[in-house]
């Protein structure tokens, strides 16, 4: 499935797309997506995530730069997890993360059929609640890896 959206800074293009270890990693020095993953074996585990992820739309101008990603993990059938979700910053709040979250779920299976988690970090939260998600109570997690922060773009 293939969906455009316009916006004030042009036509945007998502559909699923695979993408490369490169590709991701300039892009998320672009968004503050990176925050997310630790920098333990961080070459090693994207280049994994990037091979493995079921839904993987990608967020391309006219010129074919990304401006958004959204990865998931899904049964096709119950649920979807959002693991990845992010918007270059210069072009947060232009409706790209909301058009992507509606497609991820239409290509899981539609919103009669699908249940959407993600781990939303504190700055994203009001973005989650404004396109009708709600705080869960009943996520259960198991963290005992080890997790060093770090920017993306940073020397590792």
């Amino acid at each position: 499935m293939e969906n455009t959206i316009e916006t004030k800074k042009g036509i945007i293009k998502i559909a699923q797309e695979r993408i490369t270890y490169d590709m991701y990693y300039e892009f998320l020095t672009r968004t503050d997506l990176g925050k997310q993953y630790p920098k333990e074996r961080f070459e090693e585990r994207i280049t994994k995530l990037l091979k493995n992820i079921q839904i993987s739309l990608i967020a391309r101008t006219e010129e074919k730069d990304i401006v958004g990603i959204c990865f998931g993990l899904t049964d096709y059938s119950y649920w979807l997890l959002i693991t990845d979700l992010g918007v270059d910053r210069n072009y947060e709040k232009s409706g790209i993360g909301k058009e992507m979250m509606k497609q991820a779920r239409i290509e899981a299976g539609g919103s009669k059929d699908i249940i959407v988690f993600t781990y939303a970090n504190e700055n994203a939260v009001e973005f989650y609640k404004k396109i009708g998600m709600k705080k869960s109570t009943e996520m259960m997690e198991q963290t005992d890896i080890e997790w060093t922060s770090f920017t993306v773009g940073e020397k590792i």
